[in-house]
């Protein structure tokens, strides 16, 4: 039986409880990876309703109007012909609910034949450690974590979904393709089917990725930062109108660019006390090496200077848009900066 209370490879976790036929009273399931989320929904779903979900055994539920007296009527409703009757609730904060002391009853004896799903997407799940109904969601749950998965683990998912389109893609464009959709399956399942859709011939090309797949946030804001390394300043500031059409908050842009930047410097510190790649991966919190040796690419274009003038820039920009009317035109003018604080280092200026 799976140990209560502990995030796990969820996927994993439940397809083994659903092969052995020992699927669990109470399960919460929250995380970033939805994709898998839902996959395991999925699986649960055809276990406990083969016949579909339009019968008497599977009941959903919407937490902003779910009161607790109604969750015990469902909870306390027997199965027809089927061994459990699946209960999904969606968005339901169990531990700022006014009804809290109910569901410590409950909790506290789930009937044999109910499989009770707790489902957290637009409401984070927090636990509560100050009130007794995390105690018995400590000894009867199964709480399961949906993390990104590692590197090594999409690189191998994306190479099998392009292999089953038909398609082969290398290990370093399958590391791009993760990269610029921010490594999210959920994101990455549709990326798939487009660009194999677009590919001509049996292998999927950077250009084809480039050509059907639209960048997160983060991937084009380091786009950015190598076209200025590069000194590239139309192309920086190409990639500065594609930013700004992305239809973000100036602020959340902001933000993306300058932790580019100081992540920038942190590489080209690495670099010049030679600490490595696994050193910058510490420091910046990154999960991936790819995204490491891009930035230690782009920052041995720039010495340790430019790097910390690009994180002042920045910072300034950022307070500048409290008080602006007019977002856009200061971050055009911090790229022209930027670019402008390169042409008077390559003068010698």
């Amino acid at each position: 039986m799976p140990q209560k209370n502990k995030a796990t490879d969820g996927y994993k976790q439940l397809s083994e409880a659903i092969t052995s036929g020992h699927v669990e009273g109470l399960y919460i399931f929250y995380g970033e990876e939805r994709y898998l989320l839902e996959r395991c929904l999925i699986e649960l779903r055809k276990h406990l309703c083969p016949d579909g979900l339009d019968g008497f055994n599977y009941r959903r539920f919407e937490g902003r109007s779910l009161t607790a007296e109604t969750l015990d009527d469902a909870i306390n409703t027997l199965p027809v012909l089927a061994e459990k009757t699946l209960l999904e609730v969606h968005d339901f904060d169990i531990f700022k609910h006014e009804q809290k002391e109910i569901l410590n009853e409950l909790f506290k004896d789930l009937p044999d034949y109910v499989c009770l799903v707790f489902i957290y997407d637009t409401v984070q799940y927090k636990p509560d450690g100050r009130i007794r109904l995390n105690v018995e969601i400590q000894k009867n749950a199964q709480v399961v974590e949906f993390t990104v998965q590692s590197p090594d683990k999409l690189v191998n998912w994306i190479t099998r979904h392009f292999a089953d389109a038909g398609k082969k893609i290398s290990k370093t464009d399958a590391q791009y393709l993760s990269f610029i959709t921010g490594g999210l399956m959920s994101s990455l399942h549709g990326e798939i089917g487009k660009t194999a859709a677009f590919a001509v011939g049996d292998t999927v090309s950077r250009d084809d990725i480039d050509a059907v797949v639209t960048p997160v946030l983060d991937a084009v804001a380091y786009k950015l930062t190598d076209a200025l390394a590069r000194r590239d300043h139309q192309d920086a500031m190409r990639i500065l109108d594609e930013l700004l059409r992305m239809r973000e908050a100036p602020h959340k842009l902001m933000f993306s660019i300058s932790l580019k930047m100081r992540q920038l410097l942190a590489a080209r510190v690495c670099l010049d006390s030679s600490s490595g790649k696994e050193a910058l991966m510490d420091i910046c919190g990154l999960r991936e090496d790819y995204k490491a040796k891009a930035l230690l690419d782009t920052a041995r274009r720039l010495n340790i200077a430019e790097c910390r003038d690009a994180v002042l820039f920045c910072a300034e920009t950022a307070l500048d848009l409290n008080s602006t009317s007019e977002p856009e035109v200061r971050m055009t003018e911090l790229i022209t900066r930027l670019a402008h604080r390169k042409d008077q280092t390559d003068t010698g200026i």
